[in-house]
């Protein structure tokens, strides 16, 4: 199913005793990376019955002899994805880009999966689209039988407690993948909230563009460094705008209160879905007064300058 740089996912299925096919994806170490399985199978088994994270079916990580290079194998049974990870999901549509009610919905879901982690004191430290995974599954509306799908937050091999700084070295200064890491975890090593969020920013930039995060530049350190962040473009919904740069604040509050926004249809208006026609001089007064505003008060005024497309309207922060 993939591979990585702690292991690989190997698919297994079966048959019951009443003839159902089970699908069960295995995760398999060597003794470099054993230790990594260890704290993912010990993180996730906080997390049962939890809807929006993985499930793992047991509770210790299995020893086997692999027979063929006789090397110890460690591995853990992981609930298997039908859907592939999000990578692969966005990838089959056109230009590589989510409709924008999908976005809306799936980034809600992933809040909901972040309000999780942070609830039980974890930092996932590697939210990105390879490590959300995509259920498919099928509703019956009023009698019509419409396709629906689920997303869950896996890979919990590089998570940490919030607050948990001992991974940081100035030669190696990213938690998880470098062009998904917030400016604090790479200047000073935090490991907070904050850090998760800054990643969900950029998987709803990638959702929308079909494109990594800093596509537009050589991504390196020093970018984080000079208090630069990915390029938003211009022709997405303003909602979604606010809703990126309120990612990448500084002290960005928590996925709860993140999950009020209105791009996520937590307040109950009904979501502007049409591309913003905002000039980039109101873009950047909104990204200025987000920067410095986000963290001090529960709801924001849009600035004046944006009262030609948004007249009178609060937007949750």
């Amino acid at each position: 199913l993939g591979e990585g740089s702690f292991g690989s996912v190997s698919l297994y299925q079966g048959l019951r005793y009443d003839g159902t096919v089970v699908s069960v994806a295995v995760k398999t170490s060597d003794r470099q990376h054993a230790e990594s399985l260890f704290r993912e199978v010990q993180i996730l088994s906080e997390f049962k019955g939890c809807t929006r994270i993985v499930q793992c079916y047991d509770t210790r990580v299995k020893a086997s002899l692999n027979q063929l290079n006789g090397c110890v194998e460690y591995k853990i049974p992981l609930e298997y994805a039908p859907g592939g990870s999000l990578s692969s999901f966005i990838n089959k549509f056109k230009d590589d880009k989510l409709p924008d009610p999908m976005i809306r919905d799936f980034t809600r879901m992933l809040l909901e999966g972040l309000d999780t982690i942070h609830a039980h004191g974890y930092v996932h430290c590697d939210l990105k689209p390879e490590n959300i995974l995509v259920f498919p599954s099928h509703v019956n509306n009023n009698g019509v039988w419409r396709s629906s799908f689920q997303l869950k937050i896996s890979d919990f091999c590089l998570s940490r407690r919030e607050g948990d700084s001992s991974w940081w070295e100035p030669s190696r200064p990213f938690a998880g993948t470098s062009i998904y890491m917030s400016l604090n975890s790479v200047s000073y090593g935090e490991t907070e909230k904050d850090l998760d969020l800054w990643s969900l920013g950029c998987c709803v930039l990638e959702m929308y563009t079909g494109k990594r995060p800093w596509w537009h530049k050589n991504y390196e350190a020093d970018d984080l460094m000079k208090d630069q962040e990915p390029l938003i473009p211009s022709d997405l919904p303003l909602e979604a705008k606010l809703f990126i740069l309120t990612c990448f604040a500084r002290r960005t509050k928590d996925a709860s209160r993140l999950l009020k926004h209105v791009f996520v249809g937590g307040d109950g208006r009904k979501k502007n879905t049409q591309p913003s026609h905002v000039s980039d001089k109101i873009d950047l007064q909104l990204a200025n007064f987000i920067r410095n505003n986000v963290s001090k008060t529960q709801s924001i005024r849009v600035p004046p300058a944006a009262t030609q497309v948004m007249p009178h309207k609060t937007i949750m922060a």
